[in-house]
């Protein structure tokens, strides 16, 4: 087998791995902050609180995010010229958004006028459930296919489509999944890190929620079998049903827990292990395209036409496998000296 060829699958199984760490980490984040208008309703000591669950952490969080892109653009360079040029306007509303949620929240602590306060709750607040939205949207376009065309006469991969095509029923149910699944997610974080009323408030909200976020993830699952090719793989591949079955397990262990033991610790470590396999089992899925084509398969970017020169990926892997685990050794660090009991003062 090529040396180019591993060095292009390596690189593909780590940029799924960075997505799903990303969504692990910023997806309690982006559900705390969807939280706001209700947990924090009535009581601004508890929205701060909430602000300080996170504090320390959502910048370093989103630099998960900010790896992803590069690992994009530098292992395969064609795919994020594609993606970036057919999904501009989403792309930079995302960006938009994120950039707001950043603002709003430290501002937010520069002044004492409550009506200030209240306004840059509600920034965070929608400018998170867009973000999050946008998100599953555009996965999920992923998994079922963008209409790319290989064009002769400019040689590049053309976007045949406009935004409203992106809007299949099958994609926006993906932004739904991702809104219940952070939900979720962010409610068990919240309470990990509180006590009091606010912790049985997070608990309450996550029982609550956990049974929507499983219908819609059980129909999402269904209606991938329709909209979107991500079992062939699974189907030449026995074996790798594992990765999908252990998914759905780790979900059912998160309620489990939720429910019956009420171990909001474990609950929440097997809902990372959830989003973690979730993530993985749609991006092994699409193996080996980064960007599948629903028009043609001359169409998809692919690891093969889509990525960097083997001299090129070989740098880069030299230089992961000395920092990524540095940064991942840092914030697990960081969480166990910083994510303390949170106290509504």
């Amino acid at each position: 087998m090529d040396s180019s060829y591993v060095l292009s699958v390596i690189w593909f199984v780590l940029w799924g791995v960075l997505w799903a760490v990303y969504f692990i980490l910023d997806g309690y984040d982006f559900g705390i902050a969807m939280w706001l208008p209700l947990i924090g309703a009535s009581s601004e000591r508890e929205r701060s609180a909430m602000y300080k669950v996170t504090g320390p952490f959502w910048d370093a969080n989103e630099v998960w995010l900010i790896t992803a892109g590069g690992v994009t653009f530098a292992a395969f360079p064609l795919a994020y010229a594609v993606l970036f040029s057919s999904l501009y306007t989403p792309l930079m509303i995302l960006l938009f958004c994120l950039i707001l949620r950043g603002v709003a929240s430290e501002l937010r602590f520069q002044w004492t006028n409550r009506g200030f306060r209240l306004i840059c709750d509600a920034l965070v607040f929608v400018a998170s459930l867009v973000a999050v939205i946008l998100l599953g949207v555009a996965f999920s376009n992923l998994f079922r296919g963008l209409p790319l065309e290989y064009d002769e006469a400019t040689q590049f991969f053309m976007f045949r489509g406009n935004i409203l095509n992106l809007l299949h029923p099958y994609c926006l149910l993906g932004g739904v999944l991702f809104v219940l699944m952070f939900l979720v997610h962010g409610a068990l974080y919240l309470g990990w890190r509180t006590e009091g009323d606010l912790r049985n408030k997070a608990i309450y909200l996550a029982k609550a929620t956990w049974p929507i976020f499983l219908l819609v993830f059980l129909v999402y699952v269904v209606l991938t079998f329709a909209w979107a090719g991500l079992y062939k793989n699974y189907f030449s591949s026995p074996l790798l049903l594992a990765l999908p079955l252990l998914c759905a397990i780790l979900f059912l262990l998160s309620g489990y827990q939720l429910y019956l033991k009420n171990n909001i610790g474990k609950s929440l470590l097997s809902s990372c292990g959830g989003i973690l396999t979730l993530t993985l089992t749609g991006v092994l899925g699409m193996f080996p395209n980064l960007i599948p084509s629903r028009l043609a398969e001359t169409g998809s970017l692919n690891i093969v036409n889509a990525s960097s020169s083997g001299k090129t990926l070989t740098i880069m892997l030299v230089v992961a496998l000395i920092f990524v685990p540095t940064v991942i050794a840092y914030q697990i660090w960081a969480h166990k000296k910083l994510a303390v009991t949170v106290k509504v003062d």
